[in-house]
């Protein structure tokens, strides 16, 4: 990495390990198609941390800090990573790693814990049953060992079947007609709180992307930098005292 002066949201060292041999696999993976065979001279910490700068932010490409790698180099590697899978990749690894260490099953898509198992970005002409039947075929092909799943009412019957056809107990909560006002509904308040850990990331406050798969990716960016905070035992920031 540089000697440039640390931003909030570079990763550290610990987390920089659980996500570089995924990168160095990566880069190796491609110079064995190079002429040369000689390695990019760009350091991939930096670009991954100028990533999670933009992601933090929310700024476009071209205001990214000159202390940064390039706007277009750093681009470059982020749609080479987004189109690739790499950062579903490493959400889903880390995903099992901070599973691991609290010691929870795996369930539903946000699961018990608010981590992040599945990720889809629809058009919004889209219907809630078409978004909910991508997000159960997608976690049911990553987590084959997921049964039960919760959903709010906005969901309908075609969810509920298409989950049984997957071998997953679909659950429609719905609210109590007795309560007035806001009241905490089974289960659904986990993804709610889910959501307002990633909203964190400013560059997800609005949906600035272009293209779907680039929506998908700032959310996986968003769940990666989490759960690797989550692993390491080190705190959140908030946006309270950066200003």
């Amino acid at each position: 990495m540089s000697d440039r002066k640390p931003y909030p949201s570079d990763l550290s060292d610990a987390r920089w390990a659980l996500i570089e041999p995924t990168l160095t696999a990566w880069r190796n993976a491609r110079l064995e198609h190079r002429p040369t065979g000689q390695p990019a001279k760009v350091d991939l910490r930096d670009v991954f941390n100028a990533i999670l700068y933009l992601n933090r932010t929310g700024i476009p490409w071209k205001y990214l800090p000159h202390d940064f790698p390039g706007h277009g180099t750093v681009y470059f590697y982020y749609a080479a990573w987004r189109d690739e899978g790499i950062f579903a990749q490493l959400n889903y690894d880390l995903t099992a790693l901070a599973r691991v260490k609290e010691g929870r099953k795996r369930g539903i898509i946000a699961d018990t814990i608010g981590l992040i198992l599945a990720v889809t970005v629809t058009a919004a002409g889209l219907s809630e049953n078409t978004l909910g039947i991508r997000l159960l075929d997608q976690a049911k092909t990553t987590y084959p060992t997921i049964t039960k799943s919760w959903v709010d009412t906005d969901f309908k019957k075609a969810v509920v079947e298409h989950g049984a056809k997957l071998g997953v107990d679909v659950e429609v909560v719905d609210k109590n007609p007795g309560t007035r006002g806001f009241h905490v509904l089974k289960r659904r308040w986990v993804v709610e709180r889910s959501i307002g850990w990633i909203m964190m990331h400013r560059r997800l406050a609005r949906d600035y992307e272009t293209l779907a798969a680039s929506s998908e990716a700032m959310i996986h960016l968003a769940s990666i930098d989490n759960l690797a905070k989550r692993i390491t035992d080190e705190a959140t920031p908030t946006w309270r005292g950066t200003y």
